[in-house]
């Protein structure tokens, strides 16, 4: 099966899922997870109309923007930003999917300011208190929040969710759920619809059920280019 079958098996899968739910398809974002693949193959998902990639360390990240400038990519940031990669990140991501506290907030928007660019943010919210992954704790999110209102450049646009990997697609489900549930909470106390209109969540492996619980974002890699590569 070619790059260009596996991604128009997705894109299937995401507008079932999405019908599934009463949704509009057009509603769901799908985002090419790129890490450690080559540029050959981010152009061969280019060539068949994927638009947005995304990568998990900065450095790479900077690499592959720097040798696809003819392309017109939206760039995601998905994994943890350490605060002295902050300015990088805020001029070259369209997206940073991982923003875990005030004062990355904070860092990321000076940066932003000061290179000209307004990238679009999303907290991320640790819902399972796992050691190993990162995320802002759902009791300090609304103050997150809150501190967002003060940006200058960059916007807090949604939150973002990286669950217990799953054994099977449903386990998934009640992380899912937890964020929207918390989303809608948070809306429902006065915050502004335009900082919590994207839910980033769902993978490979659980991408369908991310969407039948409302996510505008999905982030898939395996299910496109194959299997990972090491790096």
């Amino acid at each position: 099966m070619t790059l260009a079958d596996r991604l128009a098996g997705v894109r299937s899968r995401i507008d079932a899922a999405a019908r599934s739910a009463g949704r509009d398809p057009s509603s769901v974002t799908l985002v090419a997870v790129s890490k450690t693949f080559p540029l050959e193959l981010i152009r061969a998902a280019y060539d068949v109309g994927q638009r947005d990639f995304g990568e998990n360390r900065v450095q790479e990240g900077l690499e592959k923007i720097a040798q696809s400038s003819d392309l017109e990519i939206r760039w995601h940031l998905l994994g943890h930003l350490q605060s002295n990669k902050a300015k990088p990140a805020a001029s070259a991501f369209a997206t940073i999917h991982s923003i875990d506290s005030r004062d990355l907030l904070r860092k990321i928007d000076t940066a932003a300011a000061g290179a000209g660019a307004a990238p679009e943010l999303l907290i991320q919210v640790d819902l399972a208190g796992e050691e190993t992954k990162f995320g802002a704790p759902p009791a300090e999110v609304q103050a997150m929040i809150e501190a967002a209102a003060s940006l200058q450049a960059a916007r807090v646009v949604g939150l973002m969710a990286l669950p217990p990997y799953p054994e099977h697609p449903e386990d998934s489900r009640p992380w899912f759920r937890r964020l929207r549930e918390l989303r809608d909470g948070w809306l429902a106390s006065g915050v502004p619809a335009p900082m919590l209109r994207e839910l980033s969540m769902g993978m490979s492996g659980d991408f369908e059920v991310a969407i039948q619980e409302g996510a505008t974002l999905v982030r898939v890699g395996t299910a496109i280019f194959g299997s990972r590569r090491a790096g």
